[in-house]
């Protein structure tokens, strides 16, 4: 079913905040005003905008240490999130989090994660609990293709198969772990290949195409309400810069070619031309849109600034250790 004007406008405007967001932390890290490690996921805004706007408020969803598209996509606040990322105690861990660590259960965040295949076991938690609760909502568990090659990942499928838990495996396959491409990672670079291993839907996309994502998450989110257990989305994307930066941005690695050859494949580019064909958007409505994000992160960096650093006495307030 081809999507309306409204669903196209929504979906672009999340798509191009989520771009622009990790554009700025770029440069405000660049600049030493925020603090900790910044994962882009420039590139890849296709895969988090396709699979949450399948989803409800309700609905859960897992992160990774390249999070910041997926806590954009499920509603969170980026004047909250940015205020995180300077450390501050408006944000959305106090300031003591960073990065790698948002979440905002109210809208289903469970939380982005620093550890490569950490969401996993969590988002099997989250998908018995939802089970449980019999009120038809699902999780999604994202994370990216090194995730693959964890241990966790085969024992989630397994637990999930075996329970027949609603939730959605989402790979974000990149083509990289950090700086190892993914045929150097395993013997075959499809993802999804391992889903019949336990009896689970696999199904490959084009992880720049938002809409074929869109649908193919809609089926998968669809099985899973019904009672029919998970499925395994491998989409296909690539992350247009580093793996990770601290104070600068490190040298490529990459072919220059391979990364233009990806650009070419621009996901924003190809839904505003998709909006543009079909005649839902018009290029004044676009330019309109990208004015409004850029007023809107303007904002929240005002926020963050305006908010004060975390008072050292509160040092060890909301940590906790067994």
């Amino acid at each position: 079913m081809a999507l309306d004007k409204p669903q196209v406008t929504q979906m672009l405007r999340a798509m191009i905040l989520i771009r622009e967001f990790d554009e700025l932390a770029i440069q405000l890290r660049v600049a030493g005003k925020i603090y900790g490690a910044v994962h882009p996921y420039v590139g890849q805004e296709a895969v988090a905008v396709g699979v949450c706007s399948s989803l409800t408020v309700s609905d859960r969803v897992t992160s990774t240490h390249r999070g910041h598209g997926h806590c954009i996509a499920k509603g969170a606040d980026i004047r909250r999130m940015m205020a995180e990322l300077f450390g501050r105690v408006d944000g959305y861990c106090k300031g003591k989090g960073g990065s790698m660590h948002i979440a905002d259960f109210k809208v289903g965040m469970l939380g982005a994660n620093g550890i490569v295949g950490g969401g996993l076991p969590i988002a099997c938690g989250a998908a018995l609990a939802a089970q449980l609760e019999g009120k038809g909502d699902v999780t999604v568990c994202f994370f990216g293709d090194g995730a693959a090659a964890e241990g966790e990942f085969h024992e989630a499928l397994n637990i999930a198969s075996v329970w027949k838990l609603p939730i959605v495996f989402a790979c974000e396959n990149n083509q990289y772990a950090a700086n190892n491409a993914v045929a150097v990672q395993h013997p075959g670079i499809d993802i999804a290949a391992h889903a019949g291993a336990y009896q689970m839907p696999g199904v490959i996309v084009d992880g720049n195409d938002v809409l074929e994502v869109h649908a193919a998450t809609g089926e998968a989110v669809a099985r899973a309400r019904r009672g029919d257990g998970p499925s395994l989305l491998e989409c296909k994307t690539y992350r247009w810069h580093f793996h990770a930066m601290r104070n600068t941005p490190p040298p490529e690695t990459r072919s220059p070619d391979e990364i233009r050859s990806w650009r070419a494949r621009d996901p924003i580019a190809r839904l505003e031309q998709h909006g543009l064909e079909r005649g839902l958007l018009s290029t004044a409505e676009i330019g309109a849109m990208r004015e409004r994000v850029k007023s809107d992160l303007e904002a929240a960096v005002a926020f963050a600034e305006q908010s004060p650093f975390p008072d050292p006495k509160d040092l060890l307030v909301d940590m906790f250790a067994e």
